[in-house]
């Protein structure tokens, strides 16, 4: 997992919902969580609606959430931009849904699967990464995004998250062919 106190790697990419250019730079001085999702994935599909009501949280207490794909659409389609920008209205993310088509950006955050969550304090130091909470499909625990809202929490509150964090279960991400 990538350290805490990591720098957020900065990055540009293209939000499939508006085809403007995401700069990571409008993430500064505010707390931002970036989830790194896909539309295939069964942990992403079974967190859908409650990604969606986080996403409006996060709006409501001034927080940036953008969420991104690194998936290879070669061996993906179904997770490439036109798939990505139809689910996203279906689904009703309310945040961005940055296509990144080279990986290099899940490369920078060490973003092992979908989903897979990072937040970064208002210095831009990484101060939460891991899971939403502990539901996964067909475990029968119900999803409250725990793990990941009480470190938003803590943050607002001028704390620092608990360093005790356990790492995203989901689908690998899936890279390019070398």
């Amino acid at each position: 997992m990538r350290a805490l106190g990591s720098p957020l790697p900065a990055f540009q990419l293209v939000d499939v919902k508006t085809d403007k250019v995401f700069d990571s730079a409008e993430l500064a001085g505010k707390i931002s969580v970036i989830a790194f999702i896909c539309n295939h994935c069964p942990f992403v599909r079974h967190l859908n609606q409650d990604l969606v009501a986080f996403g409006r949280f996060c709006e409501e207490k001034g927080v940036a959430m953008v969420a991104i794909s690194s998936n290879d659409v070669a061996s993906h389609p179904m997770d490439g931009p036109l798939e990505m920008e139809r689910h996203a209205r279906e689904v009703g993310y309310p945040f961005p849904y940055l296509y990144d088509e080279t990986q290099d950006v899940a490369r920078a955050f060490d973003a092992a699967c979908t989903p897979d969550f990072f937040v970064f304090d208002r210095d831009g130091k990484l101060a939460y990464r891991g899971q939403f909470d502990d539901s996964r499909p067909g475990n029968g625990v119900p999803i409250t995004g725990r793990d990941l809202r009480a470190a938003v929490d803590a943050l607002l509150l001028g704390n620092e998250p608990d360093p005790n964090q356990k790492p995203s279960i989901g689908c690998n991400i899936k890279w390019k062919a070398a």
